[in-house]
């Protein structure tokens, strides 16, 4: 089974030391299976059946050292996980942060689209009441214009029943 991604998907995206071990790994495994081909494919299964094989492999010196890598392998392994773990716990704080400020920022704009509502139809009420203003101040300047007009008519008349007047013998008073 060679390619780490393979068997662990999450180690094909780890640290540089999880790759390089898995690629020392592969680079094993595959020089031990060319070995075993030789060029034909029954050559593996007589290594396998010989006995120099079996007697290789059941060496205390040579489960030593393969235990030893194994180990080592092992180590590895679990310090890339323990980084991954570590990763993954920073990546969700981080996620928790950003979820409770996108919430702060959503409450805040609530707020302010609240406010800016209140504030909106109260402006609509001074824009109708200054409308409402604007019609009375022009009705009453109509008005106003009017009573200036038919004032200066009643001053010219006037004027001319005073000018005529004088014109006019005196009217005598019956005193008795």
């Amino acid at each position: 089974m060679s390619g780490g991604g393979a068997l662990f998907p999450v180690l094909a995206e780890t640290p540089s030391g999880c790759r390089s071990l898995l690629r020392e790994r592969d680079a094993g495994d595959k020089a031990v299976r060319a070995q075993a081909r030789g060029g034909s494919g029954g050559m593996l299964a007589e290594l396998l059946q010989s006995e120099d094989f079996r007697e290789q492999w059941k060496s205390p010196g040579r489960m030593t050292q393969q235990g030893a890598v194994l180990q080592g392998y092992n180590n590895e392994l679990v310090k890339c996980i323990e980084d991954l773990c570590m990763q993954k716990e920073e990546l969700n704080k981080q996620i928790q942060q950003a979820e409770e400020e996108k919430n702060k920022l959503q409450h805040e704009i609530q707020v302010l689209s609240e406010q800016l509502e209140c504030v909106c139809e109260n402006l609509a009420q001074k824009v109708a009441s200054r409308n409402e203003l604007d019609a009375i101040l022009a009705e009453t300047e109509a008005a106003y214009m009017k009573i200036l007009d038919s004032s200066r008519t009643l001053l010219n008349v006037l004027k001319k029943e005073v000018g005529s007047l004088k014109h006019t013998p005196e009217l005598k008073t019956n005193v008795t």
